[in-house]
């Protein structure tokens, strides 16, 4: 008996292709368009700026342009939002950058913590159902926030029963640590998206290193640790990004669960305070912004070359 064994030539990319379309993203053509989009991205936000320094009186009366045909400036509304307040509302924003600093960073490394190990189990670790949980998971993020935030304020408050059979105690956190159900609600939030990509990261490393590691007898919490973890570093800087931009700039979460309670209002939340109830006081608006954009930036520049890493990790093989 003679077996015939049929072998499937695997594709080849051509070289030229990569370069042509590398020539294409980076023609004149390309930096043009791109230059463009730049400056219409950036024009809204140097109008902010130059707002920012202008009277009251000037920012009701005329636009940020009118500023190059009669400039005045003034220091007035940084001092106002960092020392003074506005609106009925006292004292600067300070105390409530610590509060979004309290509330961002540890939101974000929670999140992020069990999204990784989440994603190492469901990538290496098999067992009966794994797939189905991760599918669930992935499907979680079709769910709006919105819809989330009454069933958890009561959950937070009154706990889980059916019927009449309690299943899970109230925890009462808006009472006592409102603070902590802020971090639990952004965790939540967090982590679908954040397992659905730390997954696809965790699940393309190499099958040999994993198999070299359990031979010598590593654990999967060593393997985890020493193997994992360093692999996976642009992609977890990469989720930390857009994680602590998204908790930093957040207000309905804040509110809805912080409500105005002093050691757990963020820095947005005294920003909308500060703007008055009919909304005049822009100039403070402005103002706030660019202090409070100050940390944003330094996390992002700090994390870059990772950040960059981590959107370019998988596109290219080989």
């Amino acid at each position: 008996m003679t077996a015939t064994t049929q072998v499937t030539e695997a594709p080849v990319v051509k070289p030229g292709g990569v370069k042509e379309v590398r020539r294409a993203f980076s023609g004149r053509t390309a930096s043009i368009l791109i230059v463009l989009l730049t400056i219409l991205w950036t024009v809204p936000t140097f109008g902010v700026f130059i707002t920012s320094f202008r009277p009251a009186h000037d920012v009701a009366n005329s636009g940020w342009w009118e500023f190059f045909v009669h400039p005045h400036l003034t220091w007035d509304n940084y001092h106002t939002v960092l020392f003074v307040g506005g609106s009925g509302v006292t004292g600067g924003i300070i105390p409530y950058l610590v509060n979004s600093l309290v509330i961002t960073i540890p939101a974000t490394l929670i999140s992020l913590t069990i999204a990784a190990m989440a994603a190492y189990c469901l990538a290496w670790i098999r067992f009966r159902g794994s797939d189905t949980i991760f599918f669930i998971i992935f499907a979680l993020q079709v769910v709006p926030l919105q819809m989330s935030l009454v069933p958890l304020q009561r959950f937070y408050n009154l706990g889980a029963h059916i019927g009449s059979v309690p299943i899970f105690p109230a925890l009462h956190l808006g009472q006592h640590h409102p603070i902590v159900q802020i971090w639990i609600s952004h965790t939540m939030f967090a982590l679908p998206l954040a397992v659905f990509l730390l997954h696809n990261f965790v699940a393309q490393l190499p099958r040999d290193l994993m198999e070299a590691a359990r031979v010598d007898g590593a654990n999967h919490f060593r393997i985890f640790r020493t193997i994992v973890l360093p692999l996976i570093t642009p992609a977890l800087a990469s989720f930390a990004i857009f994680e602590f931009l998204w908790v930093w700039n957040d207000l309905l979460v804040a509110l809805t669960f912080g409500g105005y309670n002093v050691k757990s209002t963020p820095v947005t939340s005294r920003l909308q305070q500060m703007i008055g109830q009919y909304g005049a006081n822009w100039q403070l608006l402005t103002a706030g912004a660019f202090v409070a954009i100050i940390i944003p930036l330094i996390v992002f520049f700090a994390l870059q070359r990772y950040f960059v890493r981590g959107l370019l990790a998988g596109s290219v093989k080989g």
